[in-house]
């Protein structure tokens, strides 16, 4: 498979805007300093139902006009302007992003496969990656925050790979800026789209002075990802409606789809692994925090807001305990997750960096242990540009094994979809143990 760039440009706001260093908070800094790669599919249209990217006779505008989407691009980087600047350090090294209005990578590219070719059984991969969503480096000042790729497809669909750097914004936050890029793209007004300007001031989420620590977060120790990379591949598992519901009538009535899912993958990744039933298995749960503080984050606020929390359970009772007793577990981290729990991980994460040590930021966790994060509720198929909804939204490329995302099917009345990173030779018996009771 190939891809040839026929155009590369940087899109800058298309108004002025502030020229500011934009402070980050703890939790920003607390994320993996990647571009997080994400590629949304959108099938050909049928004959008469749009263009075919060649502009013919007859067309009032091609599939997937790139001027289109440029023009939107550069009028979203107006609201968002952090994207269009570069990430910067600030005073003593603190990372932080300097609006500098330079604009965002903007690739138009033609490929050689079609959508079936790469679609039809998607995995996330290095490769998937290369072919779809730009690439820069990421670690280390100065480096683009904001890319995006159109890829055209053999068989007249298109690819739209983004790779947003996860300092500047959580998946709320990319949800936020790509419903607004795509809606001012079909014609809308920002107005329209959302009422109140984004909120790109992050000292609400500024450490406490002294710091006060409540908890215990040893989610955040390096000790805590200290395995070492090993080779793996993600595979889609569907999980339909019928054994969605036999998942979840093993829990609790009122059982969340993450919680009874995650409870489900978690078994099924300690029988793959073989793994002791006297070891600790360890599950990172992320938890949205915009509505747990008080006051309130805006509706509008741009940033990480995700704290994490550790679920530590013996295998042995991930194994023969009701599945339910796994999914309470979950739950209970979960719902801990109040005002006073965000507040003390921000000052923990505080007093790290004051002494010089920084919060985990790999994904290289230990073979006993797993990350899960759900995408449920979030409106991903949400992006439409003018040609219709995307076929399909997953990530392109997973950063370590044992990571995992749940996402609501393409299909809504499909169930829900679980990508999942594992080792190769894990694969089978990992398949066998996720679908052994349907």
């Amino acid at each position: 498979m190939k891809v040839e760039v026929v155009e590369e440009t940087l899109v800058a706001p298309s108004e002025p805007t502030p020229r500011r260093t934009l402070w980050l908070s703890n939790l920003d800094l607390a994320v993996p300093k990647t571009h997080t790669p994400l590629v949304y599919y959108y099938p050909a249209p049928s004959p008469g139902c749009g263009g075919d990217g060649d502009g013919g006779e007859g067309e009032t505008e091609p599939f997937f006009a790139p001027a289109r989407l440029r023009e939107a691009l550069a009028r979203a980087l107006v609201p968002f302007y952090p994207l269009a600047g570069r990430m910067a350090a600030g005073p003593g090294g603190r990372l932080e992003i300097d609006c500098t209005g330079e604009g965002a990578l903007f690739v138009v590219a033609r490929a050689d496969f079609t959508g079936d070719e790469m679609f039809r059984d998607f995995e996330p991969s290095p490769e998937a990656r290369r072919l779809l969503v730009p690439f820069a480096a990421s670690g280390d000042p100065p480096c683009l925050l904001a890319m995006v790729q159109v890829t055209f497809l053999k068989c007249g669909g298109v690819a739209v790979g983004t790779g947003m750097h996860h300092v500047t914004m959580d998946g709320a936050g990319a949800i936020q800026f790509i419903r607004t890029w795509t809606s001012l793209a079909r014609g809308l007004d920002v107005e329209s789209i959302y009422p109140s300007p984004p909120t790109h001031d992050r000292t609400v989420l500024r450490a406490r002075s002294p710091p006060h620590v409540t908890s215990e977060h040893p989610v955040y120790s390096p000790s805590n990802l200290n395995g070492l990379p090993r080779p793996f591949v993600t595979r889609v598992y569907a999980v339909p409606p019928k054994l969605l519901a036999g998942i979840k009538s093993s829990c609790a009535p009122g059982v969340s789809t993450y919680c009874a899912v995650t409870a489900h993958l978690w078994r099924a990744m300690c029988v793959a692994r073989g793994l002791a039933p006297d070891a600790e298995s360890r599950l990172r749960v992320p938890a949205n925090i915009r509505s747990r503080l008080r006051p309130q984050l805006p509706v509008t606020y741009f940033g990480n807001a995700i704290v994490r929390d550790l679920v530590t359970v013996r295998v042995g009772d991930v194994l023969s305990q009701p599945l339910g007793f796994v999914a309470e577990r979950i739950k209970r981290a979960v719902a801990r997750v109040d005002d006073a729990f965000v507040r003390s991980v921000i000052d923990y994460l505080e007093l790290e960096s004051e002494k010089g040590s920084q919060a985990a930021r790999g994904q290289f966790m230990p073979e006993t242990d797993l990350w899960v994060v759900s995408w449920l509720g979030m409106p991903m198929s949400d992006a439409d540009f003018g040609w219709g909804a995307p076929k399909f939204v997953a990530p392109a490329q997973m950063f370590g094994s044992g990571t995992g995302y749940i996402m609501q099917a393409p299909d809504k009345d499909d169930g829900v979809s679980v990508l999942f990173a594992l080792e190769p030779e894990y694969l089978q018996c990992f398949e066998k143990a996720f679908y052994g009771n349907e």
